[in-house]
């Protein structure tokens, strides 16, 4: 898992590099290929709904011709928003790793906490903190330049 948190890493530092925020995303198919992966999209792609993990899902299902995600692991640099959480629960990802929590936008530990709702469709397994510090200061470089 570490090796792919690593790849998730490098594509937040090339997102950030072109003035996104620095996350990365990377699908791992059930036999631990990598199935997609993708930084940040939002500015490049004028979409406020590219998130890297949205965009890595989408490509995932598409190489698996399907809509569902079973079995397979989202591995993405900060705490998923309530959006990339409540599309992790239609895409009915089976575990979800992440770097950077985020206190004031995350949906998964904060927030929300979208997979412990009632209503929830489907609760994918959580491990948080993987590689937390360099994700974290990935971020907080990146705000600290443009303030």
């Amino acid at each position: 898992m570490n090796g792919a948190m690593e790849e998730a890493l490098a594509l937040a530092r090339e997102a950030s590099a072109v003035g996104e925020v620095p996350v990365g995303a990377v699908v791992l198919g059930p036999d631990g290929r990598v199935l997609a992966r993708s930084g940040n999209r939002v500015e490049l792609c004028h979409d406020a709904s590219a998130h890297a993990e949205l965009v890595a899902m989408r490509e995932a299902a598409a190489v698996l011709r399907t809509p569902r995600l079973v079995d397979c692991t989202v591995v993405v640099t900060l705490e998923p928003c309530p959006m990339c959480a409540a599309a992790m629960v239609h895409f009915r990802v089976k575990t979800v790793v992440f770097g950077a929590y985020d206190g004031k936008g995350g949906g998964v530990e904060h927030g929300p906490r979208v997979f412990e709702q009632p209503g929830c469709l489907h609760r994918p397994e959580v491990v948080g903190g993987v590689c937390e510090r360099e994700a974290g200061e990935l971020l907080r470089t990146f705000f600290r330049e443009r303030r």
